[in-house]
This record gives structure tokens, C-alpha cells and sequence, in this order.
């Protein structure tokens, strides 16, 4: 009788173990199709953000720059955004929960240094920037994904209290009531909309009582009213938003609107090619940032602009299953975190299709990842960033290994 080797394995139990390994090995693996989609929508945004910013040199203002200035510079964004991602990308969950409140007072500190001569740039009226000198810092920038990680942590703290309303909600209130009074200075009430968005979406996940959630909704609603009610220059643009082709609103306050769906009007299913847009060439206003989407739908059509909202929808919807998927192995914070990010660029997305679309009032937001600015595209990459870290340390847990 042949002896055989207790230790010797049978072949279809070595294809197993193989299997095995290689099914781990996948899991270790980062989410690929994340990074993927977010490189697609990035240098999707630079070739149009090059097509939209070509002719500018040909005004008088930008008349010193060269026709490839802001692919340039959108290109040294990207670059350093991605390097930026890489470093957050190493940086544990657990240390962003602990650093969440502090961040959050060195974000507000930076907020109150925009309104100090020497520190803050005014563009156009607003005083949103700091001079870093080799570029430009937006601080309500940096809070929309600050205000994602306080929240996160603010609502795990709280968790008893998340259904009482002096003890759960009011302290919040208070936190992101100042960010808004700083943000109404500059005044940016844009990003004040999308932070209060991020903080209201995340105290709901995190338990809030809905009765609660829904009185306080209707009473944000009627803030936000009464800022646009007693503000001449956005009721202006609010009664030129609701009758946009009446000649005076045509040609002051609701210009931008008029020629962005002007530009979505010749653009029809197809396009009519790419770098073919009639609307770029000084008609429309801020088109390589704020009206970027209206460009993609004249030199691209419906087709185009389908396929980046089918981008940002996918990318919203994996945001929300990475956040699921968090809080069913008990990572509360990671869980919030990154359905917080989800929420910001699903409502910043929304905003912006909205207004150039002529669904919305006109209002100073850029689409995430695609509109030229380099604080807007390196504060996406540092959330999303966040995002692929809460997912590998998903994986790592799920397969029994330690965050």
C-alpha cells in the first residue's frame, strides 16, 4: 500500500485556499471604480474647463494671459489635489474623529482672517480668499468637508441626546449659526446653504427626532427667506430668476441664466462640438467656473450632460453604501462621515445643475471636481479621499484585521 503525506494537500484543496487568498486579496484592494470615476470627472472638467476659458484672452481683462493660462493652472490643481489625497488617504478614521472639533475652530479662525486687510482677497465684491501667495484659499471650501467630520463626531458624542432638542440640536445650531453669520459677511450664502444641508442630513442619520427635524427644516426655510427677503440684491435676482426673459432682468440680473439656456438650446441631443460653443465666446459669464455644465451642454448635448450626471449620481450612491456598510460593523463615525460626504456633492451637484439649468436662482457654487479653482477641486479630492479611506478600513475589518 502507498504511502501517503498527511501534509500534502489535494489539488481542490489548494484551488480552494488559492481561491481564498485571491478573494482577500481583493478585498484588501481600494474601491478602484471611486478612483476611476473621480479621475474620469476631474479631467472630463479640465478638457471643458480649457474649451470654456480659450477665447478669454481676448477680452480686455484677461488680455495678458495666455489662451492655455487656466488649463495650466487647472492642471497643477489637479496634480497637487491628487497628491493631497494620497497623503489624507493615509491618515487613520479614528485620528480625523479625534482632530474633528479642532479642525472645526482652526476653520473658523480661517474664516474670520478673510476679513483682515493684507490676509483676504475680494473678487467681485466678495471677500472669500486668503492670499497664500502661490494661490488662493477658500475657507467656506474647507468647512463644507470640516463641517462633514464635526458633525460626524458631534452626533456620536451626542448620541443620547440626538432626540431632544436643547441638549441634541441647539449646540449644532449654534456651531453652524456661526459659520453663517461669517459666511453671510462675505458674503457667501451659497456655502452656507450646502453646510447646513451637510449638518442637518447628518443629525437626521444619526437619530434625530423627525417631528423635530421637520419643524426645524420649515424654520430654516423661512431664514433662508427673509435673508433673500431683505437683501435688495438677491430679491433682485430672486424676481429676475422668475422671469428671466423680461428685457431688463434679460440683460442685468438674469444674464448668466439667459445665456447659459441659450447654450443648453443650441447644444440639443449632440452638441455642436466639442470646443464649438458660440455661448464661451463673452457671452456667458463665469463659463470655466460657475456655468461650466452649460458649456458641456452646448458643445456636447444631452448626451453629455447625462453622462455627468450619471457620474455624480454613482458617485453619490457609493458615498451612501460605504457610509451603510460602516455602520453595519459598528463604525458609527466612519458610517456618518462618509454619507456626510455624499450629501455635500450630491447637494453642491444638485445647486449647480440647478441654477444652470434655470431650476434654481442663480448662485455662485462650481460643480465639484470639474469647475476651474483650486480650492473647490483639492478639498473635493481630501473628502473623497476620506471617503476610500472609510472604505478600505471597511474592508480591512470585514476580512478580521484591525483599522
Amino acid at each position: 500500500m502507498a504511502f501517503q503525506n498527511p501534509f500534502k494537500f489535494s489539488e481542490s484543496t489548494a484551488d480552494a485556499l488559492a481561491s481564498g487568498r485571491a478573494r482577500a486579496s481583493k478585498m484588501m484592494e481600494y474601491d478602484q471604480p471611486l478612483v476611476w470615476v473621480t479621475l474620469l470627472l476631474m479631467l472630463f472638467g479640465m478638457v471643458m474647463v480649457y474649451s470654456a476659458s480659450i477665447s478669454l484672452p481676448d477680452s480686455p481683462k484677461f488680455s495678458n494671459y495666455k489662451n492655455t493660462y487656466f488649463l495650466q493652472r487647472q492642471a497643477t490643481f489637479i496634480a497637487i489635489s491628487l497628491l493631497a489625497g494620497l497623503l489624507v488617504f493615509r491618515i487613520r478614521v479614528a485620528d480625523w474623529q479625534r482632530f474633528a472639533p479642532w479642525l472645526f475652530v482652526a476653520t473658523l479662525v480661517l474664516l474670520v482672517l478673510v476679513f483682515v486687510p493684507g490676509l483676504g482677497v475680494t473678487v467681485n465684491g466678495g471677500k472669500r480668499w486668503l492670499n497664500l501667495r502661490v494661490f488662493n484659499l477658500q475657507p467656506s471650501e474647507l468647512m463644507k468637508v470640516v463641517a462633514v467630520l464635526y458633525a460626524a463626531d458631534y452626533t456620536v458624542r451626542k448620541q443620547q441626546f440626538m432626540h431632544k432638542l436643547t441638549k441634541g440640536f441647539m449646540p449644532m445650531a449654534g456651531a453652524i449659526g456661526l459659520v453663517g453669520l461669517l459666511l453671510l459677511m462675505e458674503p457667501d450664502l451659497g456655502a452656507f446653504g450646502v453646510i447646513v444641508c451637510i449638518a442637518m442630513g447628518i443629525l437626521f442619520l444619526g437619530g434625530m427626532n423627525a417631528i423635530w427635524f421637520s419643524g426645524i427644516g420649515a424654520l430654516l426655510v423661512s431664514i433662508f427667506v427673509t435673508i433673500i427677503a431683505l437683501s435688495p440684491f438677491r430679491r433682485a435676482r430672486m424676481f429676475a430668476y422668475l422671469d428671466p426673459w423680461q428685457e431688463d432682468n434679460a440683460l442685468n440680473k438674469a444674464y448668466q441664466l439667459t445665456h447659459s439656456l441659450i447654450a443648453f438650446g443650441r447644444g440639443e441631443l449632440f452638441g455642436v462640438g466639442l470646443g464649438g460653443s458660440v455661448e464661451k465666446l463673452h457671452y456667458l459669464p463665469e463659463a470655466h467656473t460657475d456655468f461650466l455644465l452649460a458649456v458641456i451642454g452646448e458643445e456636447l448635448g444631452l448626451a453629455g450632460v447625462l453622462v455627468v450626471i450619471a457620474m455624480f449620481y454613482w458617485l453619490v450612491k457609493r458615498a451612501f453604501d460605504i457610509g451603510r456598510q460602516a455602520i453595519a460593523i459598528d463604525q458609527t463615525f466612519a458610517g456618518l462621515a462618509a454619507k456626510g460626504i455624499g450629501i455635500w456633492i450630491g447637494v453642491q451637484t444638485f445647486i449647480n445643475m440647478g441654477v444652470n439649468l434655470g431650476l434654481l436662482p442663480t448662485k455662485g457654487l462650481t460643480l465639484p471636481l470639474m469647475s476651474y479653482g483650486g480650492s473647490g477641486v483639492l478639498i473635493n479630492c481630501v473628502g473623497l479621499a476620506i471617503l476610500l479611506r472609510i472604505d478600505y478600513e471597511n474592508r480591512v475589518l470585514m476580512r478580521g484585521g484591525r483599522a
